[in-house]
This record gives structure tokens, C-alpha cells and sequence, in this order.
């Protein structure tokens, strides 16, 4: 990307594939978290109205991370399997937290899963958002495939807020 001002010499500005590695690898950690919750979710709700979608984002959130490890690879920045093991087991402790119930499930784990799904699909989105605006500076990202990872990050945000407020209203609202 070319910048220039009335006056000033023309430069080429250049991504910082240091701090984009950081950027990256830290996206990929919360991508573990993200796929690790999504697949948890998708198994531990059977009701219909939840069952199918969960099943769908699980599977595409895993797609995700793999798009995201194609972009390092494209960039030459390698994964830190530090980073994603600390976050998986970060993500596997989490279920353990105390939800009102000792033996099964609490009718609320259902929308605070939703509520964090949809904050990390959210940050997804952010993140290739990140990386379309670099597009512009580096010709080894792809336009067209992180206009496509956005409009799905778009469409699962939709589909999760969805389903959370279905998940308020059955849990939440007395009858």
C-alpha cells in the first residue's frame, strides 16, 4: 500500500509479521478454546431447536481454525503449540465451573455456553477483519477467501444470538 501527502515522499508500508505472528497465534488459541466449547456444546445439547446448529457451528468453527493455520502458513509464521495447550486445558477447566447444580448440567449453562460462543465467533470475526485490511499491503492474503470467512463469522454470530435468546426465553421466562 502506497501513502502519500502533498510534499512528502511515497512509501511502501510493509505488515509487521512479527507482531502478526503474536496477533495470529493468539487467535489461534482462542480458536482452540472456540473449537473445544463448540464440540462440547454440540454433544451435550439433544434438544432439536439447539441440536442441529451447534452441530453445524462446531464443525464450521473447526473449519475456522483450520483457515486461520493456512493464513500463518501463507505468512510463514508457525504456531505456538504452547499457547493453544494452555488455552485447551484453560477451555476444559472451564467446564468444571460451579453452575448451581452438583450432579447434571444447570438449565443456564445453555445461554452463558451461547453468550461465550458468540464472543468468540464475534473476536474471530475481528481478527479476520484484521487481516482483510492488511490484504491490501501483503499479496499473500486473500481477499476473496477472508471476505468469505467474514460473511460465515456474519452468519454464526446471527445464528448464535438466535439461538441464545431462544435459550433466554426457554430458561429464563417462567411459565
Amino acid at each position: 500500500m502506497t501513502t502519500s501527502t502533498p510534499g512528502a515522499r511515497t512509501r511502501t508500508r510493509r505488515v509487521r509479521t512479527d507482531l502478526l505472528g503474536i496477533y495470529l497465534n493468539d487467535h489461534l488459541a482462542g480458536a482452540a478454546v472456540g473449537v473445544g466449547r463448540s464440540r462440547f456444546a454440540a454433544r451435550s445439547h439433544r434438544d432439536p431447536p439447539y441440536a442441529e446448529p451447534l452441530r453445524r457451528l462446531a464443525g464450521e468453527i473447526a473449519e475456522d481454525r483450520e483457515s486461520l493455520l493456512g493464513v500463518m502458513r501463507a505468512l510463514g509464521v508457525p504456531p505456538r503449540r504452547h499457547k493453544v495447550a494452555v488455552s485447551g486445558t484453560a477451555e476444559r477447566l472451564g467446564r468444571l465451573k460451579s453452575n448451581g447444580r452438583l450432579f447434571r448440567r444447570s438449565p443456564l449453562t445453555l445461554v452463558i455456553e451461547l453468550e461465550f460462543l458468540r464472543l468468540g465467533v464475534k473476536g474471530k470475526e475481528l481478527g479476520w477483519r484484521t487481516l482483510r485490511a492488511l490484504a491490501e499491503a501483503d499479496s499473500r492474503l486473500d481477499e476473496r477467501e477472508l471476505d468469505a470467512l467474514i460473511a460465515r463469522a456474519e452468519r454464526q454470530v446471527r445464528t448464535l444470538e438466535d439461538l441464545r435468546l431462544r435459550a433466554v426465553r426457554d430458561v429464563l421466562l417462567a411459565e
